[in-house]
């Protein structure tokens, strides 16, 4: 009966580089639930953050980059012998999986994740995660807009009143109430990445009777990221 699994053996690229994205399910219906703080949440962001350093110790991508319920993993050493089926449904599961544990609180109904895979190249990585970073920044835009009219409206009437609003308008009716996006916190406007770096260690050589440093990796959560460029990248030694 194996002939009759749909796309079993479709696999990604040879020796190609992937970025996974994830993306929550109905997560709308969720903040609800968890009755979260308008226009962020400092710990449902830390949540994220958390499900995102479970991805990196399971499946040790060279990035990961989040925001709001969104997930980009990137990743050089394909897991699965590159079966896409099974990266999507493994990697989507396990990062549910992940938000519930790390949540350990009673929710309405099971927590998903969709899944979708992206070959790329080196050239093409600055560009993908600056599209998703600009996207976090639109969200943040509409966030707080949408908090400041539904502070004023009926949540359908908000919700009409922002759809023909452009952006430089809902920065002038934030403005006009006090806030200025430029004062507001990084991670909200750019998002968080989750990268190894080094850190320095001094210790004592008892042989060379002198002290010698050396260096071990950790996992940095970046909550202070410029906007993404080709030289951010090759700093942090991805490109």
């Amino acid at each position: 009966m194996k002939e009759y699994e749909v796309y079993g053996d479709l696999k990604v690229p040879v020796n190609s580089r992937i970025i996974l994205r994830l993306d929550g399910r109905s997560f709308h219906s969720l903040a609800k639930n968890l009755n979260l703080e308008k226009p962020y949440d400092e710990d449902f962001a830390g949540l994220m953050v958390k499900v995102s350093k479970d991805l990196f110790n399971e499946f040790a991508p060279v990035f990961i980059y989040t925001f709001s319920d969104e997930i980009s993993i990137l990743l050089d050493n394909i897991p699965f012998n590159g079966r896409i089926e099974k990266i999507n449904s493994v990697v989507a599961s396990f990062a549910a999986s992940s938000f519930t544990y790390n949540l350990n609180k009673e929710i309405a109904k099971p927590v998903a994740f969709d899944s979708r895979i992206i070959p790329i190249n080196d050239k093409d990585i600055p560009k993908y995660f600056k599209w998703r970073q600009d996207e976090a920044w639109r969200n943040c835009i509409n966030a707080y807009g949408i908090h400041i009219l539904k502070s004023k409206y009926s949540d359908k009437t908000a919700n009409e009143k922002i759809k023909g609003l452009k952006s430089s308008d809902i920065h002038e009716l934030l403005f006009n109430e006090g806030i200025n996006l430029n004062n507001v916190d990084n991670w909200k406007k750019r998002g968080i990445a989750i990268y190894k770096q080094n850190k320095e260690i001094v210790g004592y050589n008892k042989k060379e009777n002198k002290n010698q440093v050396s260096y071990r990796s950790f996992l940095f959560e970046d909550f202070e990221i410029p906007i993404f460029s080709e030289n951010f990248f090759k700093d942090i030694n991805i490109i």
